[in-house]
């Protein structure tokens, strides 16, 4: 299996004094910010200091401003250079956008396309199969606002689903959920990150470092997932092809792939962001 990135720590573009820190934090990947973390007048610094700041040692996703914003054509050039792993695309609205930046980037740059809006929704097969895209990010906040609901919970339950459905249809690794944004509950962030990874999500934006540890842990297999699978193989590997049981229940072919995928999840601490595109 190819380790993919679980983690995702966000860092103001305009804080260098944050990134090596962000860095050193254990996310599997530090998203240097130019959108919505940078006020109007600090959007040129900002980059000006990323530019400086970028290191082929320490390769970090670029979050530019969106396509339609002054600031977008600057920013993107950005992510030609060497210490930009990924772009990530705010207000993704349509394939062409992705297409814009991929035309403008090498082609081993991921891109990493954010659902923001109804709009982005409705077209997120179409920007899921775009050139590039290495997997979708939900920007939950945005969203709801975007489609006045109240609530993250079974509010969100459809377009979360839709959005690993279309990811797997795409064969793109599955969708990044978005950020939590009680920095000083932990427990509530892991019972959302867990509820998100039983929909099929596959990693979570952090807005603090606090929360990378929590997210970490919540994608690793759990000691019990572990000794389930450890179990259930060792009962297939001694039933000499007959039938099995496991905890009273019936072992089939699923319940087989279901254990090795666990035994052999790569997912820990300081995974690095897979490079390759599609």
């Amino acid at each position: 299996m190819t380790p993919i990135a679980r983690s995702y720590l966000f860092v103001p573009g305009n804080r260098p004094d944050r990134f090596d820190k962000a860095c050193a934090s254990g996310a599997h990947a530090v998203v240097v910010d130019l959108e919505d973390a940078v006020g109007i007048g600090e959007k040129i610094p900002a980059r000006n200091a990323v530019t400086a700041w970028l290191d082929p040692a320490r390769p970090v996703v670029l979050r530019v401003n969106a396509v339609d914003t002054e600031w977008f054509r600057d920013d993107v050039a950005l992510g030609a250079l060497a210490g930009v792993a990924a772009v990530m695309l705010p207000k993704t609205e349509s394939a062409d956008q992705v297409r814009v930046v991929a035309d403008r980037i090498a082609n081993r740059v991921p891109v990493l396309p954010l659902i923001e809006s109804a709009k982005g929704f409705d077209k997120s097969a179409d920007v899921a199969n775009a050139r590039n895209v290495q997997r979708l990010v939900f920007g939950s906040l945005d969203f709801q606002l975007d489609l006045g609901l109240d609530g993250d919970g079974a509010e969100t339950l459809y377009f979360r689903s839709r959005l690993v459905l279309v990811s797997r249809l795409a064969g793109i690794q599955p969708p990044v959920d978005g950020v939590w944004t009680d920095i000083g509950d932990p427990e509530q962030l892991r019972a959302h990150t867990l509820r998100n990874r039983r929909l099929g999500f596959g990693g979570k934006l952090c807005i603090h470092p606090s929360q990378v540890a929590h997210v970490n842990a919540c994608f690793r297999p759990s000691e019990d997932e572990v000794a389930w699978a450890k179990r259930v193989l060792e009962a297939v590997s001694l039933s000499k092809g007959s039938v099995v049981k496991v905890d009273g229940r019936m072992v089939d072919s699923p319940v087989i792939r279901k254990a090795e995928q666990i035994l052999n999840d790569p997912t820990h601490p300081g995974v690095p962001l897979d490079r390759s595109s599609r």
